[in-house]
C-alpha cells in the first residue's frame, strides 16, 4: 500500500498541484513546478502571512534581485562557509551528502568536520546506498550557484542561497524609512537557490524553492514586546535544550517559557507566537507541530537563542519548516566591516547626559598631501587608537595591511567632557524564515483524508463504492473557493450558473464552472481539490430562486436563495460564519 506522501503527490500531480520539472526531457532532481491549483495554494499561503506580518504588525515588504554581487555574500559569510560535507562512490560516482549516511550511527553528525566523517564513514565500513560501492573521502562543497555579471565575466555574482541578505544591504534607506525608530522590521518573500548535493526528498529539499523571511531590528537594550501579553497564555509544544535530552515535548504558555528562561526574552517568543498563530491558520495540524530549540552546540556562536518551527510528516519525520532566531547585531556588524560604512541608529535620551570623551584630531591639511587617496583611510584608523597608543613620537597605524609611521605632531587628541542627547547603537535582529514550499506541501499532507461515505457517486467503481478522497484545506487557502455546478449541462440551467459565477469573481472568490459528468463525480472532484463550498443549480432555482450550497467536510446541504449569495459565501469563507446558518440569509 501507497504511504501518505506517494498519495499526495499522486493526487498533487493528477489534480495540478504540483508537478516535477522539465518532464518533457526526463526531468532532474531538487525542482518542481506548481500547476494551476498548486500555484494558487502557494499564493494564497504567501497572502495569509502577508497578512500577519506586514498587514498586522506593520513590516513593510521589500523585493531585492535574485542575484547578488560577491561582497554580500562574503560579508554573510556564505562565500567562505556555506558548505555541505560531500562524498561520491567510487563505483557508480553518485554523490551524497555524508553527514546523511551517518546520521543513525552517530548523534549530530553535522557538527563534524570533513575528515571527522570520512573517519566515522571508514571505521563503521558506511557503504554507497545506491550500488554498495566504497565512497571516497568527504570534502565541503559550496551549496550556492555561481554567476558571472556582465561581459566577460569580469565581476562575480551569486544567485542567493536565502532572501535575508538584501534587507541587510538596504539598513541605511530601511532606517530613514522608519523615521530612526526602533523597533522596525522589513519582510520579503522571493526565491532562493541552494545546489543541493543529492536532493532526494521531493518538495521537502529543492534546489530552487521560496521563502519568506522577516529582519525586525530591535534595541539590545530592551527585548521586551509592547504586545506580548496579547501571547502569553497561548500554549505550545516546546522541545527545549533540556527536553531534548530527556526525549520529551512540553506543552508549555509562552509566558512560562520566558519566565523560566527556556525562551530568552519575549520578543523572539512572540515571533514563536506569530509563527504559530500563521501554521495553524493556513492548515498545519497543531498536533503535528512542535518548537524545538536549537542545542548548544548547533546554534550558530552569535545568535542568542533560535528555535525551529518543526511539522510532522509520515515519510519524513520531524521536518523544519521555520527558523526563528536572535541574530544579535552580527549580520549588520558584518556588513558594515566589508563595506566600510557604518550601519547604526541613532537613539536619543530621555535627559541629555554628560560623559567624558577621548578625541583624538588628525591634521588632515599635513596627512591630505602625505598620503593622498589614502588619507581618510588613516585618519579613520588614527581616531580607532586608545591613548596609550598615542603615547610616542611616532604612531603607527595599519591600513589595507600596511603599517605606517606617523609624526605626532600631525595628530592631536584630548579629552572633554561633552554633553550628549543619544548615542548610535547597532540594532538586534529577529528572523523568522518561512520555507514556503515545505509549508505548502505540509498541508496538502495534513489535508489529505481517504475517508467512508454514504453519499452515492453515479458509475462509481465497485472497489471504490463508498469512499472518497478529500483535501480538508481551510476555507481560505483553498485554490478553488467555490464550484457552481449546474444539475444538467442544459443551456436553462447554464445560464443562472454563470450569473452566479459572476458574482462571485466580483467578490473577488475564485470560483469554477463544471457541468461535466454526473453531479456525483463532480462533487468528487471538488473534494479532492479541497474546494469547501459547491453550488448546485437545479430546475427548483428557475422556479423560486434558490441553489443548493453543498459543504466539502461534512457533505451537508442547505437551500439558500440566489440573491446575495456572494456575500454569504465569502462571510463563509472569510468570516468564519456556521454553514448551519447558509440556509438563513448569512
Amino acid at each position: 500500500m501507497a504511504d501518505k506522501y506517494e498519495q499526495v503527490l499522486e493526487l498533487a500531480k493528477r489534480r495540478g498541484f504540483l508537478w516535477n520539472s522539465f518532464e518533457l526531457y526526463g526531468g532532474t532532481a531538487g525542482f518542481f513546478d506548481y500547476g494551476p491549483l498548486g500555484a494558487m495554494l502557494k499564493r494564497r499561503v504567501e497572502n495569509i502571512w502577508r497578512d500577519i506580518f506586514v498587514i498586522n504588525e506593520g513590516y513593510y515588504e521589500i523585493e531585492a534581485p535574485t542575484i547578488g554581487i560577491e561582497d554580500i555574500f562574503i560579508a554573510s559569510g556564505h562565500v567562505g562557509g556555506f558548505s555541505d560535507p560531500l562524498t561520491e562512490c567510487q563505483k557508480c560516482h553518485e554523490d551524497f551528502r555524508a553527514d546523511h549516511l551517518v546520521k543513525d550511527i552517530i548523534e549530530n553528525p553535522d557538527t563534524l568536520s570533513a575528515e571527522e566523517l570520512t573517519d566515522v564513514i571508514g571505521k563503521n565500513n558506511v557503504r554507497c546506498p545506491e550500488c554498495g560501492g566504497k565512497l571516497g573521502n568527504v570534502y565541503e562543497f559550496n551549496l550556492m550557484f555561481k554567476t558571472a555579471i556582465g561581459p566577460g565575466g569580469k565581476r562575480t555574482g551569486y544567485l542567493r542561497p536565502e532572501t535575508a541578505q538584501g534587507m541587510f544591504v538596504d539598513f541605511p534607506r530601511l532606517v530613514k524609512f522608519y523615521r530612526d525608530h526602533l523597533p522596525f522590521g522589513a519582510t520579503q518573500i522571493g526565491k532562493a537557490y541552494r545546489n543541493e548535493i543529492s536532493p532526494r526528498q521531493g518538495v521537502i529539499r529543492l534546489r530552487e524553492f521560496t521563502q519568506a523571511e522577516a529582519e525586525i531590528f530591535i534595541d539590545p537594550r530592551d527585548k521586551t514586546h509592547p504586545k506580548f501579553k496579547e501571547v502569553a497564555d497561548i500554549s505550545m509544544n516546546l522541545y527545549s535544550q533540556d527536553g531534548q535530552v530527556s526525549g520529551k515535548t512540553t506543552k508549555m504558555s509562552l509566558g512560562d517559557a520566558v519566565k523560566n528562561g527556556i525562551i530568552a526574552h519575549e520578543f523572539l517568543a512572540y515571533c514563536l507566537a506569530m509563527t504559530h498563530q500563521f501554521l495553524v491558520r493556513v492548515g498545519v495540524s497543531p498536533e503535528k507541530l512542535r518548537f524545538r530549540q536549537h542545542m548548544k552546540d548547533e546554534m550558530a556562536h552569535y545568535a542568542a537563542d533560535c528555535w525551529d518551527a518543526e511539522i510532522l510528516s509520515d515519510r519524513f519525520g520531524w521536518v523544519e519548516v521555520v527558523g526563528i532566531a536572535d541574530r544579535t547585531d552580527f549580520d549588520l556588524k558584518a556588513h558594515a566591516k566589508q563595506s566600510e560604512k557604518e550601519l547604526s541608529v541613532y537613539v536619543s535620551y530621555d535627559t541629555p547626559r554628560k560623559v567624558q570623551k577621548f578625541v583624538v584630531k588628525p591634521d588632515m591639511g599635513v596627512l591630505g598631501p602625505m598620503f593622498k587617496g589614502k588619507a581618510g583611510k588613516v585618519a579613520n584608523a588614527l581616531k580607532a587608537l586608545k591613548p596609550d597608543e598615542l603615547s610616542g613620537d611616532v604612531i603607527e597605524v595599519t591600513v589595507d595591511g600596511e603599517k605606517i609611521n606617523i609624526d605626532k605632531k600631525s595628530v592631536k587628541f584630548e579629552t572633554v567632557t561633552e554633553e550628549i542627547h543619544g548615542e548610535n547603537i547597532i540594532p538586534h535582529v529577529i528572523e523568522p524564515s518561512f520555507g514556503i514550499d515545505r509549508i505548502t506541501y505540509s498541508l496538502l499532507e495534513h489535508s489529505y483524508f481517504e475517508e467512508e461515505t454514504k453519499e452515492k457517486v453515479d458509475d462509481e467503481e465497485e472497489e471504490n463504492e463508498g469512499k472518497r478522497i478529500v483535501l480538508r484545506l481551510p476555507p481560505e487557502v483553498a485554490p478553488v473557493q467555490a464550484a457552481v455546478l449546474p444539475l444538467l449541462s442544459r443551456d436553462e440551467l447554464r445560464k443562472p450558473g454563470n450569473e452566479i459565477v459572476s458574482k462571485l469573481r466580483k467578490a473577488g472568490i475564485l470560483v469554477a464552472f463544471d457541468d461535466s459528468g454526473t453531479i456525483g463525480r463532480r462533487y468528487r472532484r471538488n473534494d479532492e481539490i479541497g474546494t469547501p463550498y459547491s453550488i448546485t443549480v437545479d430546475y427548483q432555482t428557475l422556479e423560486d430562486g434558490t441553489v443548493t450550497i453543498r459543504e466539502r467536510d461534512t457533505m451537508k446541504q442547505v437551500r439558500t436563495p440566489i440573491v446575495d449569495i456572494e456575500k454569504k459565501v465569502y462571510d463563509l469563507i472569510y468570516r468564519g460564519k456556521s454553514f448551519d446558518d447558509a440556509g438563513k440569509g448569512i
